[in-house]
């Protein structure tokens, strides 16, 4: 993926979706073509891709927030490889397409989040594409904002399990009007469903069915939750941890280079905040499930972020947010863990 506005010796050191993907895709390939006659089917890595939406580097208690709480993703973080260095593109349906294609957004189609330029060309071929060819269960479960209509949704892109929502978010245009965080209306294989339950336990619901159900076969997993992107719809009983929090810029501490915008807002961080914590909550029941089913050996799981924070808060010092290619908009966590295969703990810095 090019980074753009980035000075080239320092992209040469830094790590980007493209590389992460490649690593992956080499990865379930050969497990499952050149390999297959040496390996059983069970040793081929299982994958599990999670991103959230609008979460920014700044939103994680291991990147020097002090107000947020996400002991899991902080947990994930000390366990995995951590790339200290990883940028994506400014919005997010650019970054999805590179996270698909492994290419350069340019290249695919999507090049903006509306008026038609989210849609990736169908003739890309996906990291879900590859592994299906592989002998890999393939599920999606959130956002795709790639494609609503054939030949660009989800299903007609390798995923042969689909719970998603349409458009950039639900309840945005191309979703269904109305459409709410609580009891989303999502698509399953193209069809309507009515759904029960806070969105983003819908689909870790729906991610843990999928695991269940093929844990005996190689599967790849894509989790892109929708939050904490807007509209801020937040369940009380998550909103009510942060009751009497401090959001003042007094409570982060001092921070080198850009301070916190007098423009932030508590209530709107309270409320993201309470969202990313929602999804906090969601991925320690995900990893349970997997240590349950005894598969957290043989599977790799890579959190990421599609790009900086919507809203002025707390960015660790970075410049800018989303929208913005200074680093406030471009950089953000990205974790890889593979018991007994990579370091836990190790941080690759440029």
């Amino acid at each position: 993926m090019l980074l753009r506005f980035v000075d080239p010796a320092v992209a040469r050191r830094t790590f980007s979706i493209g590389r992460v993907l490649f690593a992956l895709v080499v990865v379930g390939w050969t497990a499952g073509t050149s390999l297959a006659a040496q390996a059983a089917e069970d040793e081929r890595p299982n994958v599990i891709l999670i991103m959230t939406d609008d979460q920014g580097y700044g939103d994680l208690g291991v990147h020097g927030n002090p107000v947020i709480e996400t002991p899991v993703l902080d947990k994930l973080a000390g366990e995995s490889v951590a790339f200290d260095r990883f940028y994506v593109s400014p919005v997010c349906a650019p970054t999805r397409a590179s996270l698909m294609t492994g290419r350069y957004n340019y290249r695919t189609g999507a090049v903006d989040t509306y008026l038609g330029r989210a849609m990736m060309y169908a003739q890309e071929v996906t990291l879900a594409e590859m592994l299906a060819a592989a002998g890999y269960q393939t599920g999606i479960f959130g956002k795709w904002h790639l494609g609503d209509n054939y030949p660009l949704r989800a299903m007609d892109q390798g995923f042969q399990t689909t719970l998603v929502h349409r458009g950039g978010g639900v309840g945005q245009p191309a979703d269904p009007p109305g459409n709410l965080y609580m009891n989303p209306t999502l698509f399953a294989r193209g069809e309507a469903v009515q759904t029960e339950g806070y969105c983003s336990d819908v689909y870790t619901d729906a991610a843990m069915q999928f695991i269940t159900d093929h844990a005996d076969a190689p599967f790849f997993v894509y989790l892109p939750f929708n939050c904490p992107h807007t509209p801020l719809q937040v369940q009380d009983e998550d909103l009510a941890r942060y009751d009497g929090k401090d959001f003042s810029p007094s409570a982060y501490g001092e921070h080198p280079g850009q301070q916190i915008s007098a423009q932030a807002d508590a209530e709107t961080t309270a409320k993201i905040y309470a969202m990313v914590s929602n999804i906090d909550d969601n991925l320690g029941r995900l990893f349970a499930k997997i240590d349950e089913l005894g598969l957290a050996e043989r599977t790799i799981v890579i959190f990421l972020t599609d790009n900086g924070p919507q809203q002025a808060r707390y960015n660790a010092g970075l410049r800018g947010r989303k929208g913005s290619v200074y680093e406030g908009g471009i950089r953000v966590p990205c974790f890889v863990k593979w018991p007994g295969h990579l370091e836990a703990g190790r941080v690759v810095t440029p």
